[in-house]
């Protein structure tokens, strides 16, 4: 008898454990206690697990017999991009504000030694839609591009094949043939945790399938039409009407800034859409008369995956030898009026052994091939950035990563554009000839530039370097440690802005009372809207 009593104690004592772990674990509301998010911790999306294999081609000029790739190297999967709906939410501004910053080595388990960044700790929340808005676009990738096979694009998480080191111009690892127009799908794979809201919406993607070819505006604006009608069924978008969300177009604002429902009119209207005007909308290319849409950097070839990388790149650009003073590599523009490139070409040609240009043609590849365009930017020092199209171009971003100066010959094409990554002293990395002095042939590119002291010349060389880090797009698949990419800089340019609009909102005031839109650029440039010396440069008839 005396042997069954201590067993009989042990399960008695064994219950009575079970019952108080039992207790704490499922019945005590863990959400009460303070500093805990209201939002599921499944909620926020983790990329470092995915499992992503890299795809690299010797022949990385993609061929139009090609066939699609594997979505498996290319995007991962929904549950891998997709986060859980929010788990509970209150429809007031105090409900986001829970959200606190956390100390980095607590919050992310990062090691030790790592320098601690500005939106560590910080929360964005990826909205979840479906993949008709995303995903669904890269499965039909042969249809994006009427002239380019557009699938090998979109292998290792949007950034493209790998492209080695040919001719020994670059590194070993890091560079890809990266497409201008995959930002959106890039952007979505660096996703990692702040405070905002993300729709991972591929715009330039959708609009891409009907830029070439006559199709009707509803077929143009079906999807944006879809997804603003879904957004605002989600109780998220209650919570400030909008303001809190953001998303990015890989393309130009104005493919998405159609004024007529007329079916002959370029692009659709996802940016004067009424919805539009909350969404804090990132492009590669923004309108300065316009108040919702940001500039960030075009993706270029050079997507590092550690810090190390980047100071490599920036150690061979300080030694490398420049031969050439000043090039350009583009296509005229005859039929565009006021157009300065066919005088800038005239001009490089005139400078014989000064200048060279690689003319982008539609029956040759030149300027698609990385080697050619990133081999002439690194032995020239200066690099001609007229407008082409449009205001930008992804050259200017090519040139910086190359070491070379970029010459503008209108703000538009950079200063008002890139205000979260370019410094606002222009000068110190760059030129500035105005456009009308060369339209009517009052000035020679050649002399300006060749008076230009070489100790000068070595300054803005070397703010230029510098520049390299934050207009370049790390590895979607790791992290840099001590160097903020574009992705950091653009995440806390908008944690920043939806600040500033939750603080007005409890002020109940609004920034868009305090400037006409047609002058946003200079509001957000300068925060004025008194006269201004580049004021000619943005006037409209």
């Amino acid at each position: 008898m005396d042997n069954h009593k201590p067993r009989s104690k042990f399960w008695f004592v064994f219950f009575i454990l079970f019952s108080i772990w039992f207790s704490v674990l499922y019945c005590f509301d863990w959400s009460s206690l303070p500093g805990l998010s209201s939002f599921s911790q499944k909620s926020l999306q983790s990329l470092d697990s995915n499992p992503i294999q890299e795809s690299s081609d010797p022949n990385p000029i993609p061929k139009s017999d090609d066939v699609p790739h594997d979505k498996n190297q290319t995007m991962a999967s929904d549950a891998n991009h997709k986060p859980n709906n929010v788990s509970t939410m209150d429809d007031t501004i105090e409900n986001l504000e829970r959200l606190q910053v956390k100390e980095e080595e607590e919050e992310n388990g990062v090691e030790k030694g790592r320098t601690r960044k500005p939106c560590t700790g910080r929360y964005i929340y990826v909205q979840d839609i479906p993949t008709r808005f995303n995903d669904d676009y890269i499965k039909s990738c042969k249809l994006l591009n009427k002239w380019h096979h557009m699938c090998p694009y979109f292998d290792n998480m949007g950034l493209g094949q790998k492209l080695g080191n040919p001719q020994r111009l670059f590194s070993r690892t890091g560079w890809y043939v990266t497409h201008q127009f995959s930002l959106e799908v890039i952007f979505h794979n660096r996703m990692k945790q702040y405070e905002s809201i993300f729709v991972p919406y591929y715009s330039g993607l959708d609009i891409s399938r009907y830029l070439f070819d006559s199709y009707n505006t509803s077929i143009k604006d079906a999807d944006s039409l879809e997804l603003f009608r879904l957004l605002k069924g989600k109780p998220e978008w209650n919570v400030m009407n909008g303001r809190d969300h953001f998303l990015v177009c890989g393309r130009i604002t104005w493919d998405f800034r159609r004024a007529v429902d007329t079916d002959s009119e370029w692009g659709n209207k996802l940016m004067i859409l009424p919805e539009s005007q909350s969404i804090t909308m990132l492009t590669i290319e923004s309108s300065p008369w316009d108040k919702n849409d940001f500039a960030i950097p075009y993706p270029t070839y050079f997507h590092p995956s550690n810090d190390d990388q980047v100071y490599e790149r920036q150690n061979k650009m300080r030694r490398q030898r420049r031969r050439t003073l000043f090039c350009f590599a583009g296509a005229p523009r005859p039929n565009m009026d006021g157009s300065i490139r066919g005088e800038i070409m005239a001009q490089c040609t005139a400078a014989r052994q000064k200048c060279k240009m690689m003319e982008c043609k539609n029956d040759k590849h030149n300027c698609l091939k990385p080697v050619n365009v990133m081999k002439m930017f690194q032995n020239s020092v200066f690099c001609l950035q007229p407008p082409g199209d449009s205001f930008t171009r992804r050259s200017t971003f090519d040139s910086i990563l190359a070491g070379c100066i970029p010459v503008f010959f209108t703000p538009g094409s950079a200063y008002v554009q890139y205000l979260w990554h370019l410094p606002k002293e222009y000068s110190s990395y760059s030129v500035l000839i105005p456009e009308g002095d060369v339209k009517q042939k009052k000035v020679s590119i050649d002399n300006v530039l060749s008076k230009i002291s070489k100790s000068r010349i070595s300054e803005m060389r070397e703010q230029v370097i510098k520049l390299i880090p934050k207009v370049i797009y790390a590895d979607p698949r790791s992290r840099l440690n001590k160097l903020e990419d574009a992705f950091d800089l653009t995440v806390k340019g908008v944690i920043e802005r939806v600040e500033k609009l939750k603080r007005e909102m409890r002020e109940g005031r609004s920034y868009n009372d305090e400037f006409d839109s047609e002058i946003s650029w200079k509001y957000y440039s300068f925060g004025t809207t008194e006269q201004h010396e580049w004021d000619h440069y943005f006037k409209r008839n």
